[in-house]
């Protein structure tokens, strides 16, 4: 991890140059020289050679001097380490450890009796008794001890020491969670605070610069340096991500989230924290005495402020903002980097989202008038808060209808305000002649050296610039936008399509459901030719009488071949008549029938139903027939409006009417079946007559007469609302026998019915079907008359005679049959049929004896076991009481029920004859006796 490349941006900016030794006060003889600087906020602590601790704040804009606390001229303090905790100020003075308050308002004071401290780590905590506490790790000789204090409410700190290891040669130290980290010359190891265990980490090379510790922001890592290289370990010391390569071995590490800063080697370098990135190089005066020293507040996460001190000078540093850099970087035209920027600080959450839809918009406007559209276009996408109407003065000359919804914004003040798209090219090209010029002369540029190289034409920048911000406007159709917003989207829209003659996504566009205004579209498109579009346009705003004028003149155009036919069906269009290709004048009728079908204007619809008509009777009839509109149109306007030549047209509406809607009104049902009986007839004449026909033909010219005539005969069947004489006038001299036979019927003319049938169809099947629906013997009977005696020239049918007798002759009465029977029928025809039938009737004859003879003996027995019933004799003694009212029978009057229960006669006229005692009810239900049964 890390970079070599030059630096190129300010991560870090100065704020103020402290002189310490002119702020304090102190004479030009008695110069101080820095040794060691902490911030605990807002307070700077300087640590100097002479023994001394210096105090300034920096909470206002130039930091100022507080006080200065003597230590001990023999006592150079080479670390300070703030306890804000326990509200103190650790200091390492001479291998001592000092303590003062943080406004170094009192002496300082020992730390305990240790001398000869080499290095000590801070670790903040909480006690159990939430007491403010804090523990030091402390490097004493051989030992590594541990120091906690504990504050007490009189100000005063309890402290506990303890040994951990034993460790020679330490020269630094970090405290992380658990975990004490020790740097020796000859490595890094680590010990834990819970079991006192240690182990090495690992071991430097002995040419190796002295090891450095520094804890990074958030307390989980800490960063080991070896010479230039930064190793990144977790709290356990395990290496995590990657290392970080310093371009000079570091005196000094300090962090301000998310930069760390290093200072070696007379100047101070900045990194990116998450990928080792080199952004910024502050260069220094090489000191006269000792190092440059940086230091940062602890906390890491949240500090701005870093400080930079040499030995008499103390430079004060504030982190940039991320809009701040970004701004730097767009300002010199850094397009790519201020990108890689943004992308860093939305990973780290450094940024607010509002701020990065900012970037984006005013990036998308840079890229914009560097004439780089396509970039522009995807940057404004990326931007959540950027407004559709922002791009309105690109396309549109002010004032216009939406001038008042461009929001005033400037961003940062960076581009120039926005004007006409034709405008911005021609600044753009001549911005681009002016760097040719320049890099001809050696003088660098801005300017993208792709279109130095390479110049585009205006027309073709025009194009590119028109594609993508149509790009965004579709983009922008699925925001939530107020009515203005998309009218303003959608009309601006459709002038970018007709600036390139994309007529497809004009008429796309306008057929579906858009927020257009009319009013600037009509005569735009009208004047450019774009009729179609305007049509579209006009039907999709309920504009319909002027949108089917349209489609009509078009449809005469392309007839009389005025226009170019397009031949291809735009793909709005979903009927399903619609398949492949179509022509011109198909597709004007298809659109204006998509209007028709809907609109509930009867005089609009009438006006426009005959043009399309003659386009495509198919959707005439669904014009007529849809159910689409929410008023159906007027049954006797309609059928006057249709043509009288267009009879497909009239039959299914008609049809429509009948049988979708239900209509009952008898004059239509008899227009219907005069208009098929017509058809029928005019199909089977012109069948007859043609034939110079194939026999692909004939079967198909046969397939549509038999069609036409089944719909015929089942409509004429199926209803009963129609007048049949009517209709059997039209077709009484035609050939349509079957049509005939099912009026005649209708009409009750059973004779005639029966010789179409049987004589002109020879259908005997339907005859005697037919005969069976009269239900009468006489009707066979006069079938067989038919048969046999044809009349009109024609012979005797005997084959369909004997199929009758045989069928049902056991059912006719044999001397009818016998009288009818002509001398000249072949006695072998009908002699098995005439013999089966006699025996027939000799076997009912017989049969209905038998079961004449049954009935009488079956009443015999009946009357027989009645009066053996009635003459039953019932036995009383002095012991037998009524069943009904339990009183004694003695010599009173009985009555005795079927079901042998016995009552006195009083009780007998109180319930009567229908109940017995016992509850049974001999009206409901019945009594049956074994003895009953017929034995005879």
């Amino acid at each position: 991890m890390g970079s070599n490349t030059p630096p190129s941006r300010a991560a870090l900016e100065p704020f103020a140059t402290l002189d310490p030794a002119a702020l304090a006060g102190l004479p030009a003889s008695s110069p101080l020289t820095v040794r060691s600087a902490a911030i605990s906020s807002p307070y700077l602590y300087l640590g100097t050679g002479g023994g001394k601790l210096l105090l300034f704040t920096l909470d206002s804009p130039s930091p100022d001097f507080l006080r200065l606390l003597p230590i001990g001229p023999t006592r150079p303090v080479s670390a300070i380490l703030p306890l804000p905790a326990v509200a103190r100020l650790l200091l390492l003075a001479d291998g001592l450890l000092l303590l003062a308050d943080p406004l170094l308002s009192r002496p300082v004071r020992r730390l305990g009796s240790v001398r000869n401290v080499a290095a000590v780590a801070a670790r903040a905590s909480e006690s159990d008794d939430d007491r403010p506490s804090c523990s030091l790790a402390v490097s004493v000789g051989k030992k590594l001890l541990l120091v906690d204090l504990t504050l007490h409410d009189a100000d005063e700190l309890e402290v506990r020491t303890r040994d951990i290891a034993l460790v020679d040669g330490v020269k630094a130290l970090a405290w992380v969670g658990d975990s004490v980290f020790v740097g020796t010359a000859s490595g890094y190891s680590l010990f834990s605070t819970t079991n006192a265990q240690g182990g090495d980490i690992f071991t430097l090379p002995e040419s190796s610069r002295p090891p450095r510790v520094k804890p990074l922001s958030g307390g989980d890592e800490v960063m080991l340096l070896v010479d230039n290289v930064g190793v990144v370990v977790d709290r356990s010391g395990h290496p995590v991500g990657s290392s970080f390569v310093f371009n000079t071995t570091p005196d000094c590490i300090a962090e301000v989230y998310p930069y760390v800063v290093v200072a070696g080697d007379s100047k101070v370098d900045v990194y990116r924290r998450k990928n080792g990135a080199h952004l910024q190089a502050i260069p220094f005066a090489r000191p006269g005495t000792g190092g440059l020293i940086v230091a940062s507040e602890d906390a890491g996460i949240g500090s701005d402020v870093v400080v930079i001190a040499t030995a008499y000078k103390v430079f004060c540093y504030r982190k940039v903002s991320a809009v701040e850099q970004i701004k730097a970087l767009l300002r010199r035209k850094s397009y790519a980097e201020a990108i890689s920027l943004l992308q860093e600080f939305e990973a780290d959450g450094e940024i607010s989202n509002d701020m990065i839809s900012f970037v984006h918009a005013q990036l998308g406007f840079l890229l914009f008038f560097d004439l780089r559209f396509e970039d522009a276009v995807n940057h404004f996408l990326l931007s959540e808060t950027m407004q559709p109407a922002e791009i309105f003065p690109f396309i549109m000359r002010d004032p216009n209808r939406w001038s008042d919804l461009v929001p005033r914004k400037r961003y940062w003040g960076l581009h120039a305000p926005p004007k006409p798209l034709e405008e911005v090219i021609d600044d753009g090209l001549v911005t681009l002649q002016q760097a040719l010029f320049l890099k001809k002369a050696g003088v660098d540029t801005v300017v993208d050296d792709d279109f130095l190289s390479n110049p585009p034409s205006r027309a073709d920048l025009l194009e590119v610039a028109i594609r993508n911000i149509i790009r965004y406007l579709c983009a922008s159709r699925e925001k939530d936008l107020s009515s203005s917003e998309m009218e303003g989207v959608d009309t601006l829209l459709m002038y970018l399509y007709r600036a390139l003659n994309l007529v497809d996504d004009m008429e796309k566009l306008a057929s579906s459901q858009n927020s257009c205004v009319v009013e600037e579209l009509e005569s735009l498109l009208d004047d450019s030719g774009h009729l179609r579009t305007l049509a579209f346009l006009y039907g999709s705003k309920g504009m319909c009488s002027k949108s089917l004028g349209i489609w009509r003149i078009l449809a005469r155009n392309y007839s009389t071949g005025l226009w170019k036919d397009h031949a291809i069906l735009p793909e709005t269009d979903s009927l399903e008549t619609s398949v492949g290709k179509m022509s011109g004048e198909e597709i004007a009728a298809v659109e204006a029938s998509k209007i028709l079908q809907a609109s509930s204007d009867q005089d609009l619809v009438l006006e426009h139903l005959g043009w399309v008509a003659d386009i495509d009777q198919e959707l005439a009839t669904a014009i007529l027939t849809s159910e689409m509109r929410e008023k159906q149109l007027s049954p006797e306007k309609v059928v006057a409006a249709i043509d009288p030549e267009k009879v497909g047209i009239h039959q299914r509406y008609l049809q429509w009417l009948i049988e979708e809607q239900e209509c009952d009104e008898p004059h239509y049902h008899t227009s219907y079946a005069l208009s098929l009986s017509r058809s029928a007839m005019d199909a089977v004449r012109l069948g007859s007559n043609n034939e110079e026909r194939n026999n692909k033909e004939f079967d198909s010219d046969m397939q549509f007469i038999y069609l036409l005539r089944e719909r015929l005969q089942f409509f004429l069947q199926s209803s009963d609302l129609y007048d049949p004489e009517e209709v059997l006038y039209v077709i009484s001299e035609s050939e349509l026998w079957l049509e005939k036979a099912i009026l005649y019927r209708k009409m009750g003319q059973e004779n005639i019915v029966l010789q179409i049938l049987a004589l002109k169809l020879e259908d005997s099947e339907a005859a005697e079907q037919y005969c069976a629906e009269i239900g009468r013997d006489d009707a066979y009977i006069q079938l067989l008359d038919l048969y046999l005696d044809p009349k009109n020239g024609k012979g005797p049918m005997f084959t369909a005679a004997v199929r009758l007798l045989h069928n049902h002759g056991e059912s006719l009465d044999p001397i009818q049959v016998l009288e009818r029977l002509s001398a000249d029928m072949p006695l072998q025809l009908a002699s098995d049929t005439i013999l089966r039938m006699l025996r027939a009737r000799v076997h009912h004859h017989r049969q209905g004896q038998v079961v004449h003879n049954l009935s009488r003996a079956t009443n015999l027995d009946a009357r027989l076991t009645r009066l053996e019933e009635r003459s039953r004799h019932v036995q009383l003694t002095d012991e037998s009481i009524c069943d009904s009212c339990r009183a004694r029978l003695g010599t009173k009057l009985f009555v005795m029920y079927p079901d042998d229960s016995v009552v006195c006669y009083r009780c007998y006229r109180n319930q009567g004859d229908s109940a017995s005692p016992h509850g049974r009810n001999f009206r409901k239900g019945g009594i049956f006796k074994q003895s009953w049964l017929v034995s005879r």
